[in-house]
């Protein structure tokens, strides 16, 4: 995976180029505003990092928003390759949000998933279809978490609750641990996963519900789709 690429030293044409490239351009612009912060990253200074002119990042992207547009959507896109495909099959409802509670945080405290970073911190940044379109794909999230815990709810899996509740103090829990969560620092990944999980569903579930410290582990996901 490239963090940096010149006009010069690009290779020639083949038919993945166009999709290395613009992951390359994608990963090395969500380095530097998760960095400086979107406002504070200009075009130039993109172009720079991605060792391109101006006119040669202006190739790939149309404008600066655009360019935002294409991260987050790049974001949702790992975030549904490694968190929402993989639980898919789970047929239990409660075992699939355990799944899904720990892919989450797997893939928000990864320190390469810069694009999920941005998703979160500049949500209210881009405007108008753009934020519509990144907003519509938000919202399939939150249905697929309120359908799991209302399907958990029926088959006994947990305590009588409302949905929608839930799905957003399940997102609220898991997607704020970005603002404090050190890679290098004391708590680490695995048990990150297992105390929230235990903070969480710890008190909706039944009696009969499966300790989560019996629960098979998921894979953590892999960093790129």
């Amino acid at each position: 995976m490239l963090d940096r690429m010149s006009d010069a030293a690009l290779p020639p044409d083949r038919p993945d180029d166009h999709r290395h490239r613009r992951r390359a351009i994608l990963e090395t612009a969500a380095r530097l505003i998760c960095e400086k912060g979107y406002e504070g990253t200009s075009i130039q200074d993109i172009a720079a990092a991605c060792q391109l002119t101006k006119a040669g990042l202006y190739h790939h992207i149309r404008s600066k928003e655009h360019l935002l547009l294409e991260i987050m959507n790049y974001g949702m896109d790992l975030f549904e390759d490694q968190v929402v495909t993989p639980v898919l099959p789970i047929l239990d409802p409660l075992e699939r949000l355990y799944s899904c509670m720990e892919r989450n945080l797997m893939l928000v405290t990864e320190e390469r998933s810069k694009e999920i970073t941005i998703i979160l911190h500049e949500h209210a940044t881009l405007t108008g279809e753009a934020r519509a379109q990144i907003n519509a794909r938000k919202k399939r999230y939150v249905r697929f978490l309120e359908g799991s815990f209302a399907e958990a709810v029926r088959a006994g899996r947990l305590r009588p609750l409302h949905p929608k509740v839930a799905a957003f103090a399940f997102l609220g829990m898991v997607l704020w641990i970005y603002k404090w969560f050190k890679p290098d620092g004391a708590i680490k990944e695995d048990e990150l996963v297992r105390v929230m999980q235990q903070l969480f569903f710890g008190g909706l579930e039944r009696g009969d519900a499966a300790p989560a410290a019996r629960r098979p582990r998921a894979k953590p996901p892999a960093n790129s789709p």
